[in-house]
Parts: structure tokens; C-alpha cells; sequence
């Protein structure tokens, strides 16, 4: 005789906790916690700034219809990805999807909160934060792939008066939202082949972020990060913000580290590094992608890696301490779906850390039983995860199934994508 959704989830709830696991302990705090999400997936990081091309070497690939073309398209699409999707959101945006209205256009080391009005908009009206990037890629300041790098003074200033502007922005969305707002530095410099020199960008990248840090602000409401990369398409010998530069720097500067999970070696782990810096940083943050060879950003999937990076921050009572915010792009799927594949998928590993029997684990870990940690581990894998996931769903009133909200997501493309 089968069982309806309700039934489904007692049996669940009652299989877990016989293995120590509360599951309404479980929902009721993944409805707490905020993930931010991309704006850039909706036009494949264009922006609105700009004609020119993709920079930094970064890349999307695909031509699949129905791309945001302007502010109004983008916060619509936008819109019908955040209803298909359960739990807290916050907004993550880059500089370059600055609004221009009446043709008032302002360059990036101009831009200021007036720009972004209508996203800090956006977010009050659905309750979410704001986290924000200065964007150091595709402009014409970018000279010979260089920005706060530069050894041109001129050049260097620019992305450094950038840089401010985005600080003053930052702390804007933080008094619009009431949410601190996260501001993450990322730039692309770097050089195709070997370096003569690779002390002397880091020396003025190291100047550079510090100039930017020197405008005033309210360090409770502006969380600045320094983000690493191991290489890029066109920056494959050197970049100038490596994994040692941006710890070093955020551990000696006050900031955060952030790491994205792509932006390493192929055989480096990010859950592995979360506690790591958990040791020595009060607050780290993340971009959560999915490599494939490199940093392809692919759309995040419920895998191994992306269930281990959850399960890290969970074991180590850190969701209070950990910035989460998604960033991939595929231009080769339907981008609505790809928001909420990504986000749902993170939510997934989020629940299914915190449905993880933890200390237990922990303790056959610290008194040598690892045969029986293993056996345990594969145990816990076969629990009845999808009715937990399926219930935190209906309590978040979305669907659970695939199948089931992308039949929305399929006529929102009928209805307005394909007529773009």
C-alpha cells in the first residue's frame, strides 16, 4: 500500500532519528540560512556597461534563447527563478549591471548608489540581502590584462577609484536591506606566458586592495574578500592573486578570504580548505561552482564534492561563519532552469548535512573504529533523504520534483523567452 507525501516524511523522520537525526531540527534551520545568487547567469555575464566582450579569462559557452538583455528582462527572469525555489535568498551582483536611466551613464570609477536603486528595490521587496562585486573585466580600462595590477599609474588608478565607489555601494545595500553586505575583489591579471617579474603586480595588487580598503566604512556592514585563482584562458602562467596571495593578505588586512571551489588545482578540495581556514579566519565566504577540468562553471549539481563542502561547514558549527553564494554560468540551458538547478542543489547538500549524524561519526573517527565509520558512512548515503528534501519543499511552498517546476519554468519560455 503506498504511502502519501505526509506518511513518507514520518517514516523518514522516524528512520533518522533512530541514527540521532531531528529532520524538523534540520528544516527549520536551513530556512535560515541565506545563499546568494548570481545575477550573471540571466545574461552570461554581459552586464550593462559595456558592448564589448567577456574578459578575464573567463567563458561562457552556448547560445541558448531568451538571454536578458536589459535591467527590466533580467530582474523578471530573476523573479520567476526565486518562486520555483525553497529557502532564504540573497541577491549577488557584479558592478556592471549598474541601471542607466534617461541615458545617464557613469563609468565604473564614477558609478554610485543612485546606479543600483532599483536592485536595492528589487531585494527590499522580497526580503533579501545584497552582496556585491566590483567588476575588473571587459572594459576598455583593462590594459594589456591588467587592472590593479597595472605598472601604468593611470590604469591602476581607475580600477582603484572603482574599487572605492563599489565600498560606498556596498555599505548602501547594507543600509537599504538591513543585511551586511559582502564585497568580494577578483581580478584576472595575470600573463599568458613566464613572468620576469612576478613580485612586482603583486607588490601594487597588494597597494592596490589597500588604497580601495582606506575608504571609510562600517566594517558591520560591508564584509570585504579577497578572492583567489589558480589560472585563466590567456593568464595560464601567472595570476597575480594566488591562493598564498589572498590568504596572506586577508589574514594581515582584516577581510575575509573567499574561495570558489573552481579556482584551483583540479585535485584540490575545497571541503577540505573550509576548515582549514576555519581554524585561524572568525569568517570565511564561498562561491560554490562546478569545475569540469578547469573553471568552466558549469551548473552546481547535488555531487560528491558539493555535499562535502556542505557537510564541512555544518560539522564545523559554521553556517553562521561562512558566506555562501553561487556563481556559475551555462549559456547552453535554459537560464531560469540553471538558477534553480544550482540553488536547489545547494540547498540539497545544505539539508542533507544537517541530516547527517555528525558527532556520532566524529567519535568512531576519534577512537580508531574505521571499519565501522566506513560501514556507517555508506549507511547513512541509503537514508530517505528525498522525503526530508521533499518536505522541506512543501513547507517552503515550491515543488520538489524537477519534473514538476519546470513545467513552469517550460511555459515562462514559451510565454517570454523565445519572443525576445
Amino acid at each position: 500500500m503506498s504511502m502519501n507525501q505526509k506518511e513518507r516524511y514520518e517514516s523518514a523522520k522516524e528512520r533518522y532519528a533512530r541514527i540521532g537525526v531531528d529532520t524538523d531540527q534540520a528544516i527549520a534551520r536551513l530556512k535560515e540560512i541565506p545563499v546568494s545568487l548570481h545575477c550573471w547567469q540571466g545574461d552570461d555575464v554581459t552586464g550593462f556597461d559595456h558592448d564589448g566582450p567577456l574578459t578575464g579569462g573567463i567563458q561562457t559557452t552556448g547560445n541558448y534563447p531568451g538571454k536578458a538583455r536589459n535591467p527590466e528582462e533580467l530582474m523578471q527572469d530573476m523573479d520567476q527563478a526565486l518562486k520555483l525555489m525553497p529557502g532564504r535568498k540573497k541577491l549577488n551582483l557584479h558592478a556592471s549591471y549598474a541601471v542607466f536611466e534617461d541615458g545617464r551613464f557613469a563609468d565604473r570609477d564614477q558609478i554610485g548608489p543612485e546606479h543600483f536603486a532599483k536592485w536595492a528595490a528589487f531585494a527590499r521587496e522580497r526580503n533579501m540581502g545584497i552582496d556585491f562585486n566590483p567588476t575588473f573585466f571587459s572594459h576598455d580600462k583593462v590594459k594589456d590584462g591588467l587592472t590593479l595590477t597595472s605598472p601604468d599609474e593611470e590604469t591602476r588608478k581607475f580600477w582603484i577609484d572603482h574599487g572605492k565607489a563599489c565600498i560606498r555601494i556596498s555599505e548602501y545595500f547594507a543600509r537599504e536591506t538591513g543585511m551586511p553586505c559582502v564585497m568580494n575583489i577578483w581580478i584576472g591579471d595575470g600573463y599568458k606566458d613566464i613572468p620576469a617579474d612576478r613580485m612586482g603586480p603583486r607588490m601594487r595588487y597588494k597597494d592596490s586592495i589597500e588604497q580601495i580598503l582606506s575608504e571609510p566604512y562600517d566594517k558591520a556592514l560591508v564584509k570585504p574578500c579577497v578572492e583567489s585563482k589558480v589560472f585563466g584562458i590567456g593568464v595560464e602562467s601567472y595570476t597575480a592573486g594566488s591562493a598564498e596571495f589572498a590568504l596572506s593578505f586577508a589574514a594581515t588586512h582584516g577581510c575575509l578570504p573567499l574561495m570558489d571551489n573552481g579556482h584551483y588545482h583540479p585535485t584540490e578540495m575545497v571541503s577540505d580548505k573550509i576548515p582549514a581556514l576555519l581554524c585561524f579566519y572568525p569568517e570565511i565566504a564561498l562561491h560554490i561552482t562546478r569545475p569540469v577540468r578547469w573553471d568552466s562553471d558549469h551548473v552546481v549539481l547535488f555531487d560528491d564534492e558539493t555535499r562535502e563542502m556542505a557537510k564541512e561547514i555544518v560539522r564545523c558549527n559554521a553556517l553562521e561563519r561562512v558566506y555562501m553564494a553561487l556563481d556559475y554560468f551555462d549559456a547552453g540551458i535554459n537560464r531560469v532552469a540553471a538558477w534553480c538547478v544550482g540553488f536547489r542543489s545547494w540547498q540539497k547538500a545544505l539539508l542533507n548535512a544537517l541530516c547527517t549524524p555528525n558527532r556520532e561519526l566524529e567519535r568512531l573517527q576519534d577512537e580508531n573504529r574505521m571499519t565501522e565509520l566506513m560501514i556507517y558512512q555508506e549507511d547513512v548515503r541509503l537514508a530517505p533523504f528525498g522525503d526530508v528534501w521533499e518536505e522541506y519543499c512543501r513547507q517552503c511552498g515550491v515543488e520538489a520534483e524537477g519534473r514538476q517546476w519546470f513545467e513552469t519554468v517550460r511555459k515562462y519560455e514559451e510565454e517570454v523567452l523565445l519572443k525576445r
